[in-house]
C-alpha cells in the first residue's frame, strides 16, 4: 500500500479517535458545571504528555540515532539539529498565532486580541498542540519500519480519545452548546492527518534529512509537552494524580514499543 495512503489513513485514525472522544459531550448531564471534572481533564493531559514523551524518545529520536550510523553521519548530529530546531519551529509557531491556553484567566485574553472568543483562541492552541503529532505519525512512518510508526499512530490515538472529551467538556462549561462543543473539541485534530501527509509527501523527496526529520518531530511535541500539556495538568490540586496519568501514559507507550 501507498506510503501517502497509510498516513492519510492513520492520520484519519487519530483525529476519528479525537472525534469519539469529544463526542461523549453528548451524553454528560445538561449543563456541565463551570469546573467540570477537574480531577479527569488533568489526569487526561498527564496521560498525553507521558505518551508524547515515550514517543518522541523511542519512535522519534532513537530511530534518528539508528538511521544517522547507517548514512554515516555523526550520531548526535541529526538527533540534536533536529530537535532543537522543531523546538524553534513550535515557538516561531506558538509565539504568531494568537491563542490561550486551557485554563487561562480571561484577562488574559485582552493582550492577545479582545475581539476572538476565548474558545477560538483555546481552539487555535489545541490546534498547534495536534500539529506535531499528525507530522510525527507521517515522519515515523516514512522511516521504513512501518510497525513502529503504526505503534506510534496507535499510541497518539490512544490519547486523543480522553483529550478529546477534556476538550468538549470544557467548551461546554464554557456556555457552548453540546453540537458546537463537539465541533470544536474534534476539529482541531484536523491537522493531524494534513500533517501526516506532508511528512511523507516531503521525505519522499528528501529522504537524505530523514534522520533530522525523526528528531525535529521529536522537538516539537516535547515543546508542546513541556509548554502547554505539564503546565495545564499542573495548575490544580491534582498534581499527583498528573505526575502519575503521565507515568502511565509513558510505560504505556514504552511498553507498546518494546514489544513489538
Amino acid at each position: 500500500m501507498n506510503l501517502v495512503l497509510i498516513s492519510l489513513i492513520s492520520g484519519i485514525f487519530t483525529w476519528s479517535l479525537t472525534a469519539l472522544g469529544s463526542s461523549v459531550v453528548f451524553l454528560s448531564k445538561n449543563p456541565i458545571s463551570k469546573n467540570p471534572k477537574r480531577k479527569f481533564i488533568d489526569a487526561s493531559l498527564g496521560f498525553s504528555a507521558g505518551i508524547m514523551l515515550a514517543a518522541s524518545i523511542f519512535s522519534l529520536l532513537l530511530p534518528s540515532i539508528e538511521l544517522a550510523e547507517i548514512y554515516k553521519l555523526p550520531r548526535w548530529l541529526p538527533s540534536a539539529s533536529g530537535f532543537l530546531l522543531g523546538a524553534i519551529f513550535l515557538t516561531i509557531i506558538d509565539n504568531l498565532a494568537p491563542h490561550l491556553h486551557i485554563f487561562e484567566p480571561e484577562t488574559k485574553q485582552e493582550g492577545i486580541k479582545s475581539n476572538i472568543k476565548k474558545p477560538v483562541l483555546v481552539f487555535l492552541a489545541m490546534t498547534i498542540h495536534n500539529f506535531p503529532e499528525g507530522l510525527a505519525c507521517g515522519v515515523s512512518l516514512a522511516s521504513g519500519d512501518l510497525v513502529n510508526g503504526l505503534i506510534l499512530v496507535l499510541s497518539i490515538g490512544i490519547q486523543n480519545f480522553p483529550e478529546g472529551m477534556a476538550i468538549s467538556f470544557l467548551f461546554n462549561a464554557e456556555g457552548m452548546k453540546k453540537s458546537k462543543s463537539f465541533y470544536y473539541g474534534h476539529i482541531s485534530a484536523i491537522v493531524e492527518p494534513i500533517g501526516a501527509v506532508l511528512a511523507v509527501l516531503l521525505l519522499s523527496i528528501f529522504k537524505k534529512i530523514l534522520p533530522y526529520a525523526l528528531s525535529f518531530a521529536a522537538g516539537a511535541m516535547i515543546y508542546v509537552v513541556v509548554e502547554e500539556l505539564i503546565p495545564e495538568s499542573q495548575k490544580a490540586e491534582n498534581t499527583n494524580l498528573a505526575t502519575f496519568s503521565l507515568i502511565a501514559g509513558f510505560i504505556l507507550m514504552m511498553i507498546l514499543d518494546l514489544l513489538f
